[in-house]
């Protein structure tokens, strides 16, 4: 067999073939049209779609997706979704691989946005003192969605060689600040989980206050799944050890149930760690010790293999180094209560402080 022979890929009316060879050749695809009927071709009984053999996998993959592929589709349907906002920079990209396999496993699509900021008078000085607020906001919105385009080229064309699954997905460019138009975005669109790309731990220490991502967990009433840079892990089903943070509070409860459906097929070992809370809780529940709420995790979530673990959360950073020089760790998973501003702002969330300084994937669930 021959990489050069023509081979028919599909037969269909004229200008469905039309439409078909236009997508393929815009992938980089030889596509040829022929009348089926050869010996009366004036009597069209359809025409065949035909290509080299050597791009037969590559037009397969673009003929099973073609909400993907074909630009002037539609890609809005009723299925759930994930969020994944974006700056353009690489580790936005790694959190598009992760929230892809994702939602290749809940069968959901993917809403990309990108939000930038209006520019204030003050602004022209940056870039020429002549320039109108109109015309520099104007700027600032066409390089934002070229910046979009070139993203988007990206993900299709990983998704062409199967680098990342064929997933449907949409794109929003919107004006106003990032934490709060991803947070109006969850409302409107009621997302499974929330996937953001973030720096390594070295750089968040620098811009702590400010992070887009720590300000969205810390507000954001959806999960929210924090890739950082240096992630070498893009698919949960090959997640092996997760540590997973309570305080015996009937929220972990909560919080261990939308994991469990997060990661519907993951067989893992899971450490939870105790950090008893500072507020006595007076509560009618059957969780009462870590005795209690291990048993409970080897009856009720049998896909995880459950150990406990103590940890001095007050020294945190040592203390997150012991444990990953004996444990390998892939994902840390924190139960989070929303706070006001004044508590966030001069007293962390155990989330926050985990951002900052682990260089570990986190999920945070609200509580």
């Amino acid at each position: 067999m021959s990489a050069d022979r023509l081979i028919t890929l599909a037969i269909h009316t004229y200008d469905k073939a039309v439409a078909l060879k236009s997508t393929l050749e815009r992938e980089g695809i030889v596509a040829v049209l022929n009348n089926v009927n050869l010996t009366q071709p004036s009597l069209s009984s359809g025409v065949r779609v035909r290509i080299y053999e050597k791009d037969l996998p590559l037009a397969l993959r673009i003929v099973e997706n073609p909400d993907i592929f074909n630009k002037d589709s539609q890609l809005f349907d009723s299925k759930p979704t994930i969020i994944v906002p974006v700056d353009f920079s690489d580790y936005s990209h790694r959190a598009c691989i992760m929230a892809f396999n994702l939602a290749k496993i809940h069968n959901t699509k993917i809403e990309i946005i990108h939000s930038y900021i209006h520019a204030l008078p003050i602004d022209k000085f940056k870039y020429n003192e002549d320039i109108s607020i109109s015309d520099l906001n104007e700027s600032i919105e066409s390089k934002a969605k070229a910046n979009m385009s070139l993203f988007v080229n990206k993900i299709v064309e990983q998704i062409k060689f199967g680098i990342i699954p064929p997933i449907k997905f949409n794109t929003h460019i919107v004006e106003g600040v990032p934490e709060d138009s991803i947070n109006l975005f969850a409302k409107q669109s009621r997302p499974i989980i929330i996937v953001m790309g973030t720096r390594g731990a070295g750089k968040k220490e620098k811009e702590l206050i400010g992070s887009v991502t720590g300000e969205v967990l810390d507000t954001c009433r959806y999960p929210v799944f924090a890739v950082p840079e240096g992630a070498n892990i893009f698919d949960v089903d090959k997640l092996n050890h997760i540590l997973f943070f309570c305080n015996n509070e009937h929220e972990d409860i909560v919080a261990l149930d939308t994991l469990y459906r997060l990661l519907p097929n993951a067989h893992i070992d899971m450490t939870i760690i105790n950090i008893p809370s500072k507020i006595t809780h007076i509560v009618d529940s059957f969780i009462t010790n870590e005795t209690d709420l291990l048993k409970y995790c080897k009856s009720n979530y049998p896909r995880f293999n459950v150990s406990l673990k103590s940890i001095n959360v007050s020294n945190l950073k040592p203390e997150f180094s012991r444990i990953e020089e004996n444990a390998q760790i892939d994902l840390i998973v924190v139960p989070n209560k929303k706070k006001n501003v004044f508590s966030r702002f001069f007293n962390p969330s155990l989330a926050h402080k985990i951002l900052l300084h682990a260089d570990i994937p986190m999920m945070t669930i609200p509580v």
